[in-house]
């Protein structure tokens, strides 16, 4: 048991620059405790604010009560609330369980053993939306500036959306053709193809950021948020033109986690925003998304007779079995099997 931490208040979050946490009686509140532990295991941000919404929502569903005097059923109740009055996905519920069952864990230091007979929920099996040729470049049509080149990375390398938008100037080399993807999904280092098609309107996108950068040197901003440790060894590495995000958000804003007044990288709204409006102009009436992009991406190579584990390298999935479900579409439909009708009436 990690003591006593006080709830109340737990959710206001400390913009100190040293990254301190508010204390009290010595020990930091509850919520800073997870966002310490989080911290320490280097999970995302993203992931960060999930957890630390789920201990919040999870303590006041019972009372404001503190989730050491909390027992097994409490949380049964709470799930259950999730699954059947407010008819949660089950990806959410498992979301919550993963969220409770860290805190008990890794912040509270309780017995994990009492948490093992909590199964997750049952993902339904879901077949990927896939574009054919003809809609994908219809989309694409609907596009423009930035938001056309970020939807090439999408589908011409099969880049998920946050990997797009996390892309550094020093990842993308234009003389191999090749784009470095650092720290994607599951921590994982991958490279992939940079279509030629928008290497010369990609150019020109950094000349402008290039520039933007230099005003902000200018104006005594110009930081970008490092990973890790990485600013206490390179010191000057976040000034440098290498580091910057591709594609800058449009106003600096203040980074939740040191406080520093910086430009990030755009938000994901924008992108998934512009490619919904896409495809509604290219009147298809599938219930695509950006990631739908990344789905024809893997679809279309298959189709075009590469070897499925070169597909699965590309994407960064770490097992085949994830790659084989883009299988489903190639040639005919319906598991590859000719209608009878077909047969019928050739």
């Amino acid at each position: 048991m990690d003591g006593r931490a006080t709830v109340k208040g737990a959710n206001q979050n400390s913009r100190a620059t040293n990254g301190s946490v508010p204390l009290v009686s010595g020990k930091p509140k509850l919520l800073d405790q997870v966002r310490n532990v989080i911290r320490l295991k280097h999970y995302s941000i993203r992931t960060e604010q999930s957890y630390v919404d789920w201990v919040k929502r999870y303590i006041y569903f019972h009372g404001m009560k503190h989730p050491a005097d909390l027992k097994e059923h409490h949380l049964t109740e709470f799930l259950t609330d999730l699954a059947v009055r407010k008819k949660v996905s089950s990806s959410t519920q498992n979301q919550a369980l993963c969220a409770i069952v860290f805190l008990y864990r890794y912040v509270l230091d309780m017995d994990p053993g009492r948490f093992d007979k909590f199964e997750y929920a049952k993902r339904p099996s879901k077949m990927p939306v896939v574009f054919t040729r003809d809609e994908v470049k219809a989309i694409l049509l609907q596009l423009e500036g930035k938001t056309w080149i970020m939807g090439q990375m999408l589908y011409g390398a099969g880049l998920r959306l946050m990997e797009c938008l996390r892309l550094r100037v020093k990842d993308i080399d234009f003389k191999y053709k090749q784009i470095m993807v650092r720290d994607g999904k599951g921590q994982k280092d991958r490279v992939t193809m940079l279509p030629e098609v928008v290497m010369e309107p990609f150019q020109r996108h950094l000349l402008r950021v290039r520039q933007l950068h230099q005003n902000e040197l200018k104006d005594g901003f110009g930081t970008v948020y490092m990973p890790f440790a990485l600013i206490r060894k390179y010191p000057n590495a976040n000034r440098e033109w290498g580091w910057q995000y591709v594609f800058p958000a449009a106003k600096r804003s203040v980074d939740p986690r040191s406080g520093i007044e910086q430009r990030h990288h755009l938000t994901e709204v924008v992108l998934q925003r512009a490619v919904k409006k896409a495809i509604r102009a290219a009147g298809i009436h599938k219930s695509g998304s950006c990631h739908s992009l990344r789905h024809s991406f893997a679809t279309h190579l298959l189709e075009d007779g590469y070897d499925i584990r070169t597909v699965q390298e590309l994407l960064g999935h770490s097992d085949v079995s994830t790659t084989m479900i883009y299988t489903h579409v190639l040639n005919k439909g319906g598991k590859g099997v000719v209608s009878p009708s077909d047969k019928l009436f050739q």
